[in-house]
């Protein structure tokens, strides 16, 4: 996934004349407006801008006209770039009737060809009408006005069945309002070449998910302590450690107050259970902690914690709220954060986003599992982003049972880093498969992961 400058850049050098990587973009969005149900006969109009995006809708208009599609484009601008001419002239040869804007047209398709990447703040007055149109849009490049950076809406935007895009997802297709207006989105190869990416979308085949060996025994297949649970949160910390267990965790343990230990224990009867005052005692007993889930604020405990233990440790919720950037920096062994928006802010004064985790990283030497949809992963490099999460994870528990799995996967032989971006994928996926048979809850969640948990599951 690039973003938008970088889109340009490659433009800018691409090999091809411009020309010829216009053909191939107007044919991809031809084809589609095919898929979709175009045919001979069916009226489309082209929003048509001044510059490339313009000319690549010229060139849909073009072959559908040929097609036997009614096709006429309404010019926000008439053509101002060589190449948009060249396109439009084009279109004009095989009867494509062209117009300023006007009043809005019903059609059985209107293909959005304004602005795309090249949009800047600003949709002029006319299109607005058009953009409450009853008639399907198949956006190119990226609905207009919706922001190609951030997927930012500032007034009005298009929103889009299906939007055709070039070479890479842009980072507006992801982030922002960016996934809701541009429906299904489809990149098309034009024949540009590299590119440097500015997020890097985790599929299913980079969600690893270690194997046992043959020898392997509770202790060996990866041990984890869930540290949490106070009065009136112990279910956080119950959800998080059988979470751990349901995701391949060989050995868990909880931890948590003395006065909740009892209710711990009888909910949660699989797992080891100890009272906060034993911690010191069975600490090093686990290779992996995993603090915060209804703990409270503990600052004392957590500063101790993160300072003796030098296995891996996850920090959510309280675990987070009870520390500050200087404490996690002078932490020597890997640390994952798992913050949600609101965590991030109070813990570094930013509004959360990708780069912005990314820095926190860099600061603090942790990984960081940004919370959200779509969720981001990053060690200070290019982050990573996960899209498999949807609207069903929105429901009180769900982030312990994220907490648990990545405790687990670390516990299994992941690193921190492949270890927080394969649990929150295949958590999404969990949650997604929930779905389709019931409201999504934490404790239904924590059984879904199990068929998760292994690569041949």
């Amino acid at each position: 996934m690039i973003s938008p400058q970088e889109a340009a850049r490659l433009d800018a050098v691409a090999r091809q004349p411009v020309e010829t990587l216009m053909d191939r973009a107007g044919y991809a969005v031809a084809r589609q407006a095919v898929r979709m149900g175009i045919g001979a006969g069916d009226r489309v109009v082209v929003l048509a801008g001044p510059g490339n995006n313009g000319g690549d809708g010229y060139v849909a208009a073009y072959y559908l006209a040929r097609r036997g599609a009614d096709v006429r484009v309404e010019q926000v601008a008439p053509p101002k770039s060589d190449a948009c001419r060249w396109a439009a002239a084009r279109a004009a040869a095989v009867g494509v009737r062209s117009r300023p804007i006007g009043r809005v047209i019903r059609c059985d398709m209107l293909i959005d060809a304004v602005f795309g990447g090249g949009f800047r703040r600003g949709v002029p007055e006319e299109l607005r009408p058009w953009m409450e149109t009853d008639s399907p849009v198949l956006a190119v490049d990226i609905p207009t006005g919706v922001d190609p950076g951030d997927g930012s809406v500032e007034d009005f935007a298009f929103t889009a069945v299906a939007t055709v895009t070039f070479h890479a997802l842009k980072t507006g297709h992801l982030l922002g309002e960016g996934p809701d207006r541009c429906g299904e989105v489809v990149v098309a190869d034009i024949g540009l070449e590299g590119g440097v990416p500015a997020l890097l979308v985790v599929e299913e085949g980079d969600a690893r998910r270690p194997s046992r060996r043959r020898t392997a025994h509770k202790w060996s297949a990866g041990s984890v302590l869930v540290v949490g649970g106070a009065v009136g949160m112990v279910g956080a910390a119950v959800m998080a450690a059988r979470s751990a267990l349901r995701f391949g965790a060989g050995a868990v343990g909880l931890a948590v107050p003395d006065d909740t230990q009892p209710i711990a224990a009888a909910l949660a009867h699989e797992v080891l259970t100890y009272r906060l005052d034993q911690i010191d005692q069975v600490v090093d007993r686990f290779g992996v902690l995993a603090v915060g889930p209804g703990l409270g604020r503990q600052p004392e405990l957590v500063r101790r914690l993160l300072a003796a233990h030098r296995g891996a440790v996850v920090l959510d919720a309280d675990g987070i709220n009870s520390i500050d950037v200087a404490g996690l920096r002078s932490r020597d062994g890997p640390t994952v954060l798992t913050p949600h928006g609101g965590e991030f802010r109070r813990l570094t004064g930013r509004v959360a986003g990708p780069g912005q985790a990314a820095e926190l990283a860099r600061e603090t030497g942790c990984v960081v599992l940004l919370k959200g949809n779509p969720t981001f992963v990053t060690d200070g490099s290019t982050p990573l982003v996960v899209t498999s999460n949807g609207p069903e994870l929105a429901t009180i528990g769900t982030g312990d049972v994220l907490t648990g799995m990545v405790a687990a996967s670390i516990s299994r032989g992941l690193d921190p880093k492949m270890a927080a971006a394969s649990a929150a994928y295949w958590h999404g996926v969990a949650g997604a498969s929930l779905r389709r048979r019931g409201t999504v809850t934490a404790d239904r969640l924590v059984e879904e992961v199990a068929g998760f948990a292994w690569e041949d599951g």
